[in-house]
C-alpha cells in the first residue's frame, strides 16, 4: 500500500497558502495597495501634463513616488519595528488614503500636488517593512517561499494592469482614477483589521535606543552576517542588471523599428516572465533544491541578457527578457527565503526596509547609468555588455557556498551592557 507524501516529499501548493485566512487577507490588502499605486502613479502623470504640458514634470510626478526609498526608507522602517505590525499596516493605508483624496480635489496646484504625492510615498516603506515582517509569523516552512514567489507573481501581473487601468480610467477622467487609488486603501486597512491578527511589536519599549541608531543596526544586521550580506549583494545585483530592459524599452522599441507597441511589449515581457516563474515554476521545487539553485541562477540572471549584444529583432528580445523574468521569479523568493532563516526575529522590518530600499536605489541608478551609456552606443549594446559585466559580478559574489549560519545581531550599546 502506497503511503501518503510527507510535507518534505511533496512540495507546499497554493490551496496550502489559500487555507490561511490570515494569509488571504494580507495577499488581497497587498493586491489592493499595489493596484492602487499603480493606478496613482498613471493618473498623477497624465495629470501632470495635462495641467503643464511639461514631458519633464510628468516624468518627475512619476518619479516622486520613490524618493522616499531613496531618502528616508530604512529610517520608516525601522518605525514599524516600534508598533504591532498589523497597526502600521492599517495606519499607513488609511493616511494614504486620505492624502490621495486631497490630490484627487479638482483644482490643486501641481506643486501642491507634487508635496502630496511625497508625502503619500512616505508611508510605503513602513508598510512594506511590517509586511515583510508579518509574513514569517503566517507562512511556516515551505510555505513562505511559495508565499513570497506567488505575491512577486502578483505584484508584476498588479503592475501591468495597474499601469493598463490606470492609464484607461485617467484618460477619461484623473480624478476618479486617484478616488479609486484612495479606495483601494481604504480596502486594504478593512481586510487588515478584520482578518489578521494584532501580533505584538518585534522591538519593545525598553529595547529602543533612538531610531537613527536602531537604523543603523538594520544595516549591520544585513551587513553583519555573511550570507546575509551575500544574499543582499545577489538581491541587490540582480535588479541591477534585470530591470534595465525596461527602463530602456522606448529606446530599444525605436532601434528595431517597433514603435510604441514594441515598447509596450518589452516592457511586459519581464513581468510576464516573472508571473510565469512564479505560478508555475517554483511550487514544483522543494525548499532545499530552491536554495542550491541560488548560485546558479545568480550567474544565469544577467547571462540571459548577454545575447543582446546580437542586436535580435522584437521577437528574440522579448524571449531574452521574459527568461530573465523567469529566472528572477526562482531566484529572488529562494533568496529571501535563505535570508529570513537567518535574521533575527526582532531586526525583521530593519532589516527588510533595508533591502527594500537597497532594490529601489539599484534600480534607479541602473537606469540613469545605462540610459547614459545608451546615449553614446546603441541600446542592445549596453543592455548586453552591461550584464556581460554582471555575469562576472555575480561569478565574483556567489564564489562561497551560501551555507546559513547562527543568526547574528550587532554589538549590544555599551549603556544596555552595564545594565
Amino acid at each position: 500500500m502506497r503511503r501518503p507524501a510527507t510535507d518534505e516529499e511533496r512540495p507546499a501548493g497554493y490551496r496550502d497558502l489559500f487555507v490561511l485566512v490570515e494569509y488571504r487577507a494580507v495577499f488581497a490588502a497587498s493586491v489592493l495597495s499595489w493596484l492602487g499605486d499603480y493606478l496613482c502613479k498613471a493618473a498623477v502623470a497624465l495629470l501632470v501634463f495635462d495641467r503643464t504640458g511639461s514631458v519633464l514634470a510628468s516624468a518627475a510626478a512619476f518619479a516622486v513616488g520613490y524618493l522616499p526609498w531613496l531618502t528616508a526608507g530604512p529610517l520608516l522602517a525601522a518605525v514599524a519595528e516600534r508598533y504591532p505590525s498589523r497597526s502600521v499596516m492599517i495606519f499607513c493605508d488609511l493616511v494614504r488614503a486620505a492624502l490621495i483624496g486631497l490630490i484627487a480635489i479638482p483644482g490643486v496646484p501641481v506643486a501642491v500636488l507634487l508635496v502630496l504625492l511625497f508625502a503619500s510615498g512616505l508611508f510605503a516603506p513602513p508598510f512594506e517593512a511590517a509586511r515583510s515582517s508579518q509574513l514569517p509569523h503566517i507562512l511556516a516552512g515551505d510555505l513562505y517561499p511559495l508565499g513570497l514567489a506567488f505575491n512577486n507573481a502578483i505584484f508584476h501581473l498588479a503592475q501591468v494592469f495597474g499601469y493598463a487601468a490606470g492609464g484607461m480610467i485617467a484618460g477619461y477622467n484623473p480624478h476618479a482614477a486617484l478616488l479609486l487609488n484612495a479606495g483601494t486603501f481604504v480596502g486594504s486597512a478593512f481586510l487588515l483589521r478584520r482578518y489578521v491578527k494584532l501580533r505584538p511589536a518585534t522591538l519593545g519599549a525598553t529595547h529602543r535606543l533612538g531610531l537613527w541608531r536602531e537604523t543603523g543596526q538594520g544595516y549591520a544586521v544585513v551587513l553583519g552576517d555573511p550570507v546575509m550580506r551575500a544574499i543582499a549583494l545577489i538581491t541587490f545585483a540582480t535588479v541591477t542588471f534585470v530591470i534595465v530592459p525596461e527602463g530602456l524599452a522606448a529606446a530599444w522599441a525605436s532601434e528595431i523599428d517597433g514603435g510604441g507597441a514594441a515598447q509596450g511589449l518589452i516592457m511586459a515581457a519581464n513581468p510576464l516572465g516573472v508571473a510565469i516563474g512564479g505560478l508555475m515554476l517554483t511550487r514544483l521545487l522543494r525548499s532545499r533544491t530552491r536554495t542550491r539553485l541560488i548560485r546558479p541562477l545568480a550567474v544565469l540572471a544577467p547571462l540571459t541578457l548577454v545575447p543582446a549584444l546580437l542586436d535580435p529583432p522584437l521577437a528574440g528580445v522579448l524571449l531574452l527578457v521574459t527568461a530573465s523574468g523567469v529566472v528572477m521569479s526562482l531566484l529572488l523568493p529562494a533568496a529571501q527565503a535563505l535570508f529570513k532563516s537567518v535574521l533575527p526575529t526582532e531586526y525583521r522590518a530593519r532589516a527588510f526596509g533595508v533591502m527594500n530600499s537597497g532594490i529601489q536605489i539599484a534600480q534607479g541608478t541602473a537606469i540613469l547609468a545605462t540610459g547614459a551609456l545608451s546615449e553614446r552606443f546603441s541600446t542592445s549594446t549596453v543592455i548586453g555588455a552591461w550584464c556581460g559585466v554582471g555575469v562576472v559580478l555575480m561569478l565574483f559574489v556567489t564564489f562561497r557556498p551560501l551555507a546559513p549560519t547562527e543568526p547574528s545581531a550587532p554589538s549590544p550599546d555599551p549603556a544596555e551592557r552595564t545594565r
